[in-house]
């Protein structure tokens, strides 16, 4: 019985580290990337063309994530799904 306590302790305490990285990486997709992205694109591209600047692509971004835009929902959560892909490709290569 104690053994299935335990087990259950350590799955809550996975589950919620878990859950805080998803949180960590989410807030990063939303807030940090966004403006990254804008630099990238003005040293690339050039300037952003809806005015605004930064916040004009941050509020683009924000409304397509409500909006369930695939794309911006996609660069949101990248940051996760990369975090996820390099613990697959670490599981799988300890495991040969």
């Amino acid at each position: 019985m104690a053994y299935l306590a335990c087990a259950m302790a350590r799955s809550s305490s996975t589950l919620m580290r878990e859950l805080l990285l998803a949180l960590c990486l989410l807030g990063l997709g939303l807030f940090a990337l966004p403006p990254a992205v804008y630099w990238v694109g003005q040293e690339v591209v050039g300037e952003y063309a809806a005015e605004g600047g930064v916040w004009g692509l941050t509020l683009d971004l924000w409304s397509g994530v409500l909006a369930a835009n695939p794309l911006a929902l996609l660069l949101v959560l990248s940051p996760y799904g990369i975090v996820q892909t390099l613990r697959l490709s670490r599981r799988l290569r300890r495991r040969n």
